[in-house]
């Protein structure tokens, strides 16, 4: 069953798109649903802020081997997650 409290699970588990499609799903059966209508532009916005983004960077994630790469990395954490 499609509920606002799973994609509520969903999303605070780190799945933020089953999250999405759950909300989507929401707003489906109810059109005036505001919780659903707010978790798809907030979680919309996140999947175009980091669109290709996260490949490269677990990419590099997975290829570091120094502390110098290990501190860039957690400064593109920092940035991006502010």
């Amino acid at each position: 069953m499609q509920t606002l409290t799973l994609a509520n699970i969903y999303e605070l588990q780190g799945l933020k798109e089953e999250a999405l499609e759950i909300y989507k799903e929401v707003l489906k059966k109810d059109p005036a649903n505001s919780e659903a209508k707010i978790a798809i532009r907030r979680l919309s916005g996140i999947r175009k802020k980091f669109l290709n983004v996260n490949q490269e960077m677990k990419d590099f994630f997975i290829k570091m081997d120094s502390d110098i790469e290990i501190n860039e990395f957690e400064r593109w954490l920092l940035k991006s997650w502010n």
